[in-house]
């Protein structure tokens, strides 16, 4: 098992939608993290010192194969469906991967 955290913004008029959002996630979406094997996820939210307001990402993967599970995901029509409303409500960081939307964390502490 493997954890990861990111990070990305949000944007201000889009709080309540995302919010709303994801108190009901779409079934299929969760169908499908659980098939490519993600477990124990958890997005926080927080308004920093800078006044924006920022999504924290947490979960644990299970699976032999990151890149193919997540391609897989990618893949998938419900998924495509869930990114396109959820998107428009992030506001990616800058120094992100070139080919990520939410940046990666380092952990820098975990206790069981």
């Amino acid at each position: 098992m493997k954890r990861y955290g990111s990070v990305i913004g949000l944007r201000p008029e889009k709080l309540e939608e995302y919010k709303k959002l994801h108190a009901a996630v779409w079934p299929d979406v969760l169908k499908m993290l659980k098939a490519c094997h993600i477990r124990n996820y958890s997005i926080y939210l927080r308004r920093l010192d800078d006044g924006q307001h920022y999504l924290f990402a947490y979960f644990e993967y299970t699976g032999k194969d990151f890149a193919d599970d997540m391609a897989k995901m990618a893949a998938d029509p419900a998924t495509q469906r869930w990114w396109s409303v959820c998107k428009p409500c992030q506001k990616p960081l800058a120094d992100r991967a070139p080919d990520a939307w939410w940046a990666d964390m380092e952990e820098v502490f975990h206790l069981d």
